[in-house]
C-alpha cells in the first residue's frame, strides 16, 4: 500500500495528502507521516507549494480528528464493544484511556504528534466519554499544527534523506509511546492502590470518623 500511495503522490499529491491524513486519524493503516515527509520534499524542489502542502495535511488531520470524535459519540457502546472485542484493540483503548486520565485535555494535544500512534484511539475515547468538544477541537488543532510542522518541515529540510528521517522518527515515536504509557499506567496503579488502602483503613477503623 505504501508504494502505491507514494507513486500516486506525484500526480495527486495535494488531494491524496488530505485524504491520507484524514483517514489516519480514523485509525486506518495509511502512511500519513511518510507521505507528509515526501510532500515536504516535493515542496523543497518546488513541485508543490509548501503552504498548500501544510494546509492540506492540517485540514485533513483536523477534520479526521473531529470525525472520529463524533463517530464515537454517536455510536457509543457499539463502538466501545468493537474496540474491546480483540485484545490488541482493547489494549490500545486502555492505554488511551489511561493517557487521558493522566494528562486530561492536553492528552489530545500530545496524541496528535508526541504519541501519534495513540491519536486515533484518543479521538474515539474522547467521543465515548463525551469529553467537551470545544476543548477537544482546540487541543486537537494546536496538536496538528505541531504534527504537520514537524513532518512537512523535516521533509522540506531533508528532501534527499526522506527514508532515513522516516526510520529515525518511527523509532523515536515508538520509544516515546512506550515510556509515556508506562509512566501513565504506573501513576494510575499507584493512585488506585492508595485509594484502595484508604478504603480498607476506613472499614477496619470505623470509630476513627466519630
Amino acid at each position: 500500500m505504501t508504494e502505491a500511495i507514494l507513486a500516486l503522490a506525484v500526480d495527486y499529491g495535494i488531494p491524496l495528502l488530505f485524504c491520507v491524513t484524514f483517514l489516519s486519524c480514523l485509525a486506518l493503516p495509511v502512511p500519513s507521516s511518510l507521505l507528509m515527509l515526501v510532500m515536504g520534499g516535493f515542496a523543497a524542489t518546488e513541485d508543490f507549494s509548501l503552504e498548500v502542502v501544510a494546509a492540506a495535511a492540517f485540514c485533513g488531520a483536523v477534520i479526521g480528528d473531529n470525525t472520529g470524535y463524533w463517530i464515537a459519540r454517536g455510536l457509543g457502546e457499539r463502538l466501545n464493544d468493537w474496540l474491546t472485542a480483540r485484545p490488541k484493540r482493547a489494549a490500545l483503548r486502555n492505554k488511551a484511556e489511561a493517557f487521558m486520565q493522566k494528562w486530561g485535555g492536553s492528552s489530545v494535544f500530545f496524541s496528535c504528534w508526541l504519541v501519534a500512534p495513540l491519536g486515533p484511539t484518543v479521538n474515539y475515547v474522547s467521543g465515548l466519554s463525551r469529553f467537551s468538544w470545544p476543548r477537544f477541537a482546540l487541543w486537537g488543532m494546536i496538536g496538528e499544527v505541531f504534527w504537520v510542522t514537524i513532518y512537512v518541515g523535516l521533509g522540506y529540510a531533508f528532501a534527499d534523506q526522506i527514508t532515513e528521517v522516516s526510520s529515525l522518527l518511527g523509532n523515536v515515536s515508538g520509544f516515546i509511546v512506550a515510556v509515556v504509557v508506562a509512566i501513565g499506567l504506573g501513576i494510575w496503579l499507584l493512585r488506585a492502590s492508595k485509594a484502595r488502602d484508604k478504603t480498607r483503613a476506613g472499614k477496619t477503623n470505623p470509630g476513627s470518623h466519630i
